[in-house]
């Protein structure tokens, strides 16, 4: 569809609404064309004249890219939305839009679903097949009631998501307000149905109202005047009243068009089945006025009504009114100044309004039953009456705001009651809601107590009681009402004084709570109504708030039934009574009062159900309850595997290699304003800077990267500063861009994938600075976070579940929360209403799967300027179309403004994902020092990760826990302490080595505002830095948790100026490599996002860098050896030297090894000994196990067993077998119940090692025959054989191994699972351990079976003891001049035979 095409609008049916949306569209640059069934009817001739359009002959010609069906007259009515009188009928229209080419969705603008269902679609609600248009969209248009709509039009729309995307900009041009309701078209009949509902019920609450009002002799204008500021008010008796009390009613406000409609809503009730009380009360109300009014459907319906109720609202309007601010004025000039006040009842509205007083100057005493309410009013400042009675000791003016007349009989004339205490004179303020007759009985009661009363109900809510804005209707005599004016006007926005006397305010408060009493069960019903029609019964809530079903009890209690929030304001039961007084006033005075009385009857079933103490909104959960039926207003959680299967599938042409080729040709390179560090996530080899004047990045820009990230860390920051920040690093990089002669670059806002930030006030910086854009593109998709927006919706997935953003504990991040998971509203919400949800573009899932990056670019070339729109997408694929689509559209140029989540970055500069980087690939594993990681994230997410770190890794890692209220809400001297205490530690652990975790405790500290939270985010980032500036050691690698601290850590403590990024450690979590400048150049720094991975993810990583990551028992060498056809070198050690050489040659062979101790090494050297093979082994950089070998003696091994080696040999050669069986067996289960791994040897070698000596006519060879009986009962994990083999030298003329037997007991051993064990490993030659790589053999005699050596048949430990003892006797020869270069030297001979003897084994290289 090429632009200009799709500038042309065809229109078939011309009215009065049709040529309103045909000036909007004429506005915003669309080509009209039209057919009418009368082309000389008074709109057809308008729309020629005014509009230019073209006039068609046929519905066919009129019928191009873009069809508007106008399938009924749009004149809307004032009085009633009833829908659409007949004009141009669908029938005809859609059977000449059969085979016309080119129409790419046709926007029904239908009030009634049913011809849409007909005419349109097919039974499965797809487009019938004859009708060659890609989609149809429904459009239900209306004008707006609110302030700030005022006449302006409305619509509600639904269709299919491609079909609604194609329809989106033009839908967008014709109103001012668009709500679009996803799946399938009728939503806007459905919203219509449910606002008519509510109109309905209004208009016959209104006429009670009044009724009872006029009635209880208070005059019909000051009720409207009142009512229109208090909390009864609704948009019908606003603008309906008015004309009915000036008898202005427009000619078409007849009682045949409301019954018709409300005719059509209660047969589609019935067939759902759903039920609507209220409206079928309000039904039979003007049903019974259709009787009184002879049958004239076509009377004026207020007229219809007056006659039903029994008298003329038109004469009782025309009498003699009066003013009641203006009374309330001037009682208040000269009132009397009152300084003492008691107020009883201190419940929510109460203690509102006594707080006031407070903070008004009057002195308060307050009495409540409930204690705690006390406490809490004393320290707001009040004095407190432990009785009524206590309570009203010298008060002036008693105020009563209890729950009910028995409760106002109780505190008045009950024990201790306030009556009796009070001093003569003094007057009572009674705000409750009770009857009028009450009222009446309790003056008369009063005065003979010598007491004035003032009866003053008030109506507002919670909030404005607190604030001194309530409306007060108040009556009384004169010098009463004088005596309370000052206080009266303390507590109140408006004040009315109404004449009649006592009982007269309560005759208005009364009408009032009618009027809001079925108001808040109406919105129930109406919503429950949407919600049983499948409406989203958020948006349903805010389209109606603007519409003229809505009522101030609706837009005020509205949230509490969509949120689910029943948190008590106003409980239910007080509506319970309120409306049990107006239905015994009705009864009393014969005023029929229907949906009053249906209404008190939901309330009173709510009240009996057990919600009566709940939020008088719980009144919807009897619609819940009774039909099933969810009002919440919440998307819900949906099945992963589910959703993402049921999309449509993926664009088949992987674009990347197209966009690599544009990335070659030098297209606009992104600039990355990173709002932290983990924006680099999903990247590799890429520049981070974290600097941003001029000279660097000319410098940058010189280099023509595809790419660059400017870490900026903006999200620590307020509002403000944010805000320079952008602004100066924009002006520095238009500088910088023109003295590179790379003018042309697009800037991404690389912001959280759970929408936290700065938005739009770093959009609205960037623009300030880089001038107007074409569309701001909204796009949070990140798949390793498992972040997806799907239907506009932005979904964050736990586990299997697809959960909103919104209802995620992101989502209630201090300083960024909202509310929206719909990313239309969410542009709304955080743009305060600047940008409308409506007018905010949409790219699909079907756009990018079925039209691929073409069908992308024409999309956004197609976008109004300056348009923000939002990117869905669920695969890295769906990325990878829009990128590509993107680029084309700037290479037409358009240019953009992104903010994104990280995955928009790697697809749009072509990136393919890499495995992830492992300390090896960085030659990590050498370095010495230990490991440092920094926790500062408080998202629960990262909380987690914490404790199953802990659980994982507890003891291996070293912890030091900062207090956050040390060094964010204590004094600098302590926050120094703590500082300098972690400090101290750390450089210690770190040392040592030990990996060690530097974290916050983890109790979340919130200010009172979202700046102070900031603050204290501050304080604690910035001792998280000092720590790591004080840290002397270089850490092996450095683990940052967190987006702030992670920023905070790289540029402040580490003076990092520049990174690279190097790739990640795991998905989703970035590995930098920090510059040159830093502290600590080269180091890894692991960026790991406060919001990313499951609960194991954190333990993951730390285990696969830190010291405990490697393969630490003698187990899991073997088995690895054995996995990888080599051996290990078990070296017998007996001081710190000979340790010292098995490590140092291990780690610069990159080997794993095996410390080995004798009993004879023991004997001498003890636990120490021991002690520091453990320690080395612990510390080294890699796999070293400690092993005791050669336990002759049980008690010797018994306590060995305590001791915490890897594993032991049970020597019992010496014994005869089956003594040998029941030896090795006794302590090969006790050594397993430890974990311990367990070696044995069958045979017996000859020769001497450590004094112990086996002479050759005592040495034997392994018995084949009892080697299998001997594993089977005893169960060892490794098997010590002689095939010759000896301990100490060989002969001259070199050793004489049986490998045919050695082959035998491989077979055997490889059965069992069992690791076979050489020991006498000194002096084999090379040929005799494996094969053969040299040309000549080291001895003139060789083995049998020459092309298998030993590793190849199976050994996979050498013991070595001889060569290593000999290298250090050798070094004693020379011994320098001091003990210290004796020790050097010994240590050096030794590290060069075990360094030998690791790449003959062929384990060097082999640690992981």
């Amino acid at each position: 569809m090429s632009n200009s095409a799709a500038k042309v609008v065809g229109l078939v049916g011309v009215d009065d609404i049709t040529l309103d949306l045909a000036a909007s569209l004429l506005a915003s640059g669309y080509t009209l064309k039209a057919f009418h069934a009368q082309n000389d009817s008074p709109s057809a001739v308008e729309f020629s004249k005014r509009f230019g359009g073209i006039t068609c002959a046929s519905a066919i010609e009129a019928a191009t890219v873009v069809l508007i069906i106008g399938g009924q007259t749009l004149a809307l009515k004032e009085a009633l939305h009833v829908g659409f009188a007949a004009a141009v009928d669908v029938r005809s229209v859609s059977s000449n839009v059969k085979k016309k080419q080119g129409v790419t969705a046709v926007v029904l603008l239908i009030s009634r679903l049913e011809q849409i269902n007909e005419f349109i679609l097919g039974p499965n609600g797809v487009v019938k097949e004859e009708y060659e248009i890609s989609g149809v969209v429904d459009a239900y248009v209306s004008k707006g009631m609110s302030e700030d709509l005022k006449g302006k039009l409305m619509i509600v729309s639904s269709g299919k998501s491609n079909a609604i995307t194609k329809a989106h900009p033009l839908l967008s041009a014709m109103c001012e307000k668009l709500y679009v309701f996803d799946g399938e078209i009728g939503a806007g009949s459905k919203v219509k149905m449910v606002n008519d509902v509510l109109e309905a019920i209004h208009l016959v609450a209104a006429v009670e109202a009044i009724s009872l009002g006029v009635q209880s002799r208070i005059h019909p204008w000051i009720l409207y005047d009142i009512i229109s500021n208090a909390a009864g008010n609704s948009w019908v008796f606003k603008h309906h009243v008015a004309k009915w009390l000036k008898a202005d009613h427009m000619k078409h406000e007849t009682l045949n068009i409301v019954v018709e409609s409300l005719g059509i809503i209660s047969s589609l009730a019935k067939s759902l089945p759903f039920p609507l009380p209220l409206l079928a009360a309000a039904q039979q109300q003007l049903l019974g006025c259709s009787n009184a009014s002879g049958g004239n459907y076509k009377s004026p319906l207020f007229k219809v009504l007056e006659t039903a109720v029994g008298f003329n609202i038109n004469a009782a309007a025309s009498e003699e009114t009066y003013d009641p601010e203006e009374l309330a004025s001037k009682l208040i000039s000269s009132s009397k100044k009152v300084n003492r006040i008691g107020f009883i009842g201190l419940g929510a509205m109460g203690f509102g309004m006594a707080t006031h007083l407070l903070r008004s100057n009057f002195t308060v005493v307050g009495y409540d039953v409930y204690k705690p309410t006390l406490s809490r009013f004393m320290e707001a400042g009040g004095l407190v009456g432990h009785s009524p009675a206590e309570a009203v000791k010298d008060v002036e003016v008693l105020v009563i705001m209890v729950t009910n007349e028995a409760q106002a009989e109780s505190v008045l004339f009950g024990d201790l009651g306030a009556v009796q205490a009070l001093s003569p004179g003094a007057s009572i303020i009674l705000s409750s809601t009770v009857s009028p007759a009450y009222v009446t009985n309790l003056e008369q009661r009063l005065q003979g107590n010598k007491l004035k009363l003032v009866d003053a109900p008030v109506s507002g809510g919670v909030v404005r009681a607190s604030a001194g804005t309530l409306t007060v209707m108040a009556s009384g005599t004169e010098e009463a009402l004088e005596y309370c004016a000052s206080v009266l006007a303390a507590l109140s926005e408006k004040l009315y004084i109404i004449k009649g006397g006592c009982g007269s305010g309560s005759c208005v408060k009364m009408v009032n709570q009618l009027l809001a009493g079925v108001h808040i069960a109406s919105a129930a019903e109406a919503l429950a109504f949407g919600a049983r029609l499948g409406l989203y019964t958020r948006d349903l809530f805010h389209f109606i708030t603007i519409s003229a079903g809505t009522s101030w009890m609706l837009e005020n209690r509205g949230p509490h039934m969509v949120n689910n929030d029943f948190t008590p304001f106003s409980a239910l039961n007080i509506f319970v009574k309120d409306l049990g007084i107006i239905s015994h006033e009705g009864s009393s005075r014969r005023i029929p009062l229907h949906v009053a009385v249906t209404a008190h009857q939901l309330f009173l079933s709510g009240s009996a159900a057990g919600w009566g103490s709940l939020d008088d909104a719980a009144v919807v959960k009897f619609y819940e309850h009774l039909t099933g039926v969810k009002v919440e207003g919440k998307l819900a959680v949906l099945n992963k595997e589910y959703v993402l299967k049921s999309l449509v599938p993926e664009w088949p042409m992987d674009p990347i290699n197209d966009i690599v080729k544009l990335c070659e040709n030098n297209i606009k390179p992104l600039v990355v304003l990173d709002d932290d560090p983990t924006g680099t996530q999903t990247v590799h080899d890429i520049d981070v800077l974290t600097e941003w004047n001029v000279n660097s990045l000319i410098e940058q820009f010189r280099k023509k990267p595809k790419c660059f990230f400017i870490l900026t860390n903006s999200r620590a920051l307020g509002p403000d500063k944010a805000i320079n920040l952008i602004v100066e690093i924009c002006a520095n990089l238009k500088s910088a861009a023109k003295a590179a002669d790379s003018a042309e670059f697009t800037v991404v806002l690389r912001g959280d994938s759970t929408l936290r930030g700065h938005f739009p006030e770093e959009v609205d910086a960037v623009v300030s600075v880089l001038g107007h854009i074409d569309a701001t593109i909204i796009c949070p998709f990140f798949l390793q976070g498992g972040r997806f927006t799907i239907g506009d919706v932005h979904y964050v997935a736990e586990s299997d579940r697809l959960v909103p953003a919104g209802d995620t504990e992101f989502a209630k991040d201090s300083a960024f929360g909202y509310k929206s998971s719909n990313l239309r509203e969410w542009v709304e919400e955080k743009t305060k209403g600047r940008i409308a949800s409506s007018n905010v573009a949409s790219v699909s899932i079907d756009l990018v799967r079925n039209g691929g990056p073409d069908a992308v670019c024409e999309y956004l070339c197609n976008l109004e300027k300056g348009a923000t729109c939002i990117v869905n997408a669920a695969s890295e694929r769906d990325m990878a179309v829009f990128g590509y689509g993107m680029m084309l559209a700037e290479l037409q140029g358009k240019s953009f403004l992104c903010r994104t989540a990280a995955s928009f970055v790697s697809a749009r500069i072509g990136l393919r994902s890499r495995p992830p980087v492992s300390p090896k690939d960085l030659s990590v594993h050498k370095d010495k020092a230990g490991g440092l990681i920094i926790v500062g994230s408080y998202v629960p997410k990262t909380t987690k990760q914490v404790d199953e770190l802990k659980a994982q890794m507890g003891n291996a890692l070293k912890w030091i826990e900062i207090s956050v209220d040390n060094v964010a809400l204590k004094s600098p001297a302590e926050r120094e302490q703590e500082i300098n205490l972690a400090a101290e530690l750390a450089d210690m652990f770190l040392r040592s080595p030990m990996d060690t975790v530097i974290m916050t405790s983890r109790q979340l500290i919130v200010g009172r505002t979202p700046s102070e939270s900031l603050e204290i985010n501050f304080k604690v980032s910035s001792a998280l830095v000092e720590i790591v500036r004080r840290i002397a050691t270089r850490p092996r690698y450095i683990l940052a948790k967190g987006g702030i601290t992670s920023s905070d850590i790289a540029t402040k403590a580490l003076e990092a100026k520049r990174a690279k990024v190097v790739g990640q450690a795991l998905a989703g979590v970035p590995l930098w490599e920090l510059g040159p400048e830093s502290r600590h150049p080269g180091v890894p720094y692991i960026v790991f996002p406060g919001n990313v991975g499951d609960h194991k993810a954190l333990a993951e990583v730390v285990k696969s860098w830190a010291r405990t990551a490697k393969l630490s028992s003698t187990k899991d060498l073997l088995l690895h050896a054995e996995k990888g056809g080599y051996a290990i070198g078990a070296f017998n050690v007996y001081n710190l030297e000979g340790v010292a050489a098995v490590i140092a040659a291990a780690e610069e062979e990159c080997s794993p090894a095996i410390l080995q101790i004798h009993p004879g090494a023991l004997k001498q050297g003890g636990l120490p000994l021991i002690a520091c093979c453990l320690s080395a082994a612990k510390q080294t950089t890699v796999p070293v196990a400690v092993h005791f070998d050669h336990g002759t003696s049980k008690q010797e091994l018994l306590e060995i067993l305590e001791l915490g080696l890897d594993s032991l040999m049970v020597d019992g050669s010496h014994l005869p077998f089956d003594e040998n069986v029941f030896y090795t067996k006794y302590i090969c289960q006790l050594a397993h119940k430890k974990n311990m791994f367990v070696e044995a040897e069958l045979g017996r070698l000859s020769g001497t090692e450590d004094d112990l000596t086996v002479q050759e006519y005592e040495a034997k060879l392994t018995d084949f025959g009892q080697a299998r009986d001997f594993i089977d009962k005893t169960g060892i994990d490794a098997l010590a054989v002689c095939i010759g083999n000896v301990h100490g030298k060989y002969p001259a003329t070199g050793p004489n191994l049986r490998l045919d037997l050695l082959k035998d007991l491989r077979a055997l051993t490889s059965e069992k699972s069992v690791i076979l064990v050489l020991h006498g490993a000194s002096g084999l030659p090379m040929d005799l351990v494996k094969r053969r790589i040299m040309a000549f053999p080291l001895y003139k005699k060789t083995c049998l079976l020459a092309e298998q050596r030993c590793i190849d048949l199976g050994v996979r430990k050498f013991n070595v003891n001889t060569e290593v003892r000999k290298a250090y006797m050798d070094s004693l020869a020379s011994p320098g001049n001091d003990l210290v270069n004796v020790m050097a030297s010994a240590k050096e001979a030794m590290k060069a035979v075990v360094a030998e003897k690791m790449r003959l084994f062929g384990s060097a290289g082999k640690a992981p």
